[in-house]
């Protein structure tokens, strides 16, 4: 295992953030606290600052990142008589809001089967919002795993018909229809990659899929301390024995 004082690792400021409220990163220019050896600031300046210049630009790419900024500052209000602040937005409504600063309209959803209905809701409302929804199912096409060469035992019930994800059809069928922005709704690992790799449009994601927590994947997280202790403990087995 790497250790993590060699390697780029901004996870190490979790302590700093804990102890002083904030760090190097998120410190003003007059009181910034000290740099640590493993912060990727100082290893890949040069990058940074590239990378900056490229959103002070005119192009989509600066207008999504200076739109996503705005996002996120109309995602809080102040509270009055205190410096602190109030979360008031909730994905679903930063999302909506990106779409429309950004002047998209057709807004592609990549669902899971298994979120037809959230996905309905979602239309509904971006619909209500004045926007244009399409969607398409992991499954379209109806073309069964042992296609892909798998065997039965690597289905969730062998011996059934049982359609295969086609997440590069859901994102070509997208760009046929010309969409301007897409969303992930509960893709499983590894499709959602293929999902964004071949779309066209920009993809966002909304949900992500958890099959135990609700699709709540920081849940794990949160429960590192009792109830997920395991996955610091055993290697998570994938021989599907």
């Amino acid at each position: 295992m790497s250790d993590e004082k060699t390697v780029l690792a901004c996870t190490a400021c979790s302590a700093t953030f804990q102890h002083k409220g904030s760090t190097h990163c998120w410190s003003a220019p007059e009181a910034k606290l000290p740099q640590p050896g493993h912060c990727p600031s100082d290893k890949y300046a040069e990058v940074v600052a590239e990378s900056f210049a490229r959103y002070q630009g005119d192009d989509f790419d600066a207008r999504l990142a200076q739109v996503a900024a705005r996002v996120e500052g109309l995602c809080y209000q102040p509270v009055p008589g205190s410096d602190a602040v109030n979360a008031r937005w909730t994905r679903v409504e930063d999302t909506v809001a990106l779409a429309k600063l950004m002047g998209f309209t057709r807004i592609g959803i990549a669902t899971c089967i298994g979120l037809l209905e959230e996905s309905r809701q979602l239309a509904l409302i971006l619909r209500a919002q004045g926007l244009e929804p399409f969607s398409a199912c992991c499954k379209a096409g109806s073309i069964d795993k042992l296609e892909l060469g798998l065997t039965e035992t690597d289905k969730v019930r062998p011996g059934t018909f049982e359609p295969a994800c086609n997440p590069i059809a859901q994102a070509q069928i997208f760009n046929a229809e010309q969409m301007e922005m897409n969303i992930i709704m509960g893709l499983c690992v590894g499709h959602d990659m293929l999902f964004a790799k071949y779309s066209d449009a920009p993809v966002t994601t909304l949900v992500a899929k958890d099959r135990v927590t609700g699709h709540n994947p920081v849940a794990a997280l949160y429960g590192q301390g009792f109830y997920y202790k395991r996955l610091q403990k055993q290697q998570v087995d994938v021989s599907g024995e």
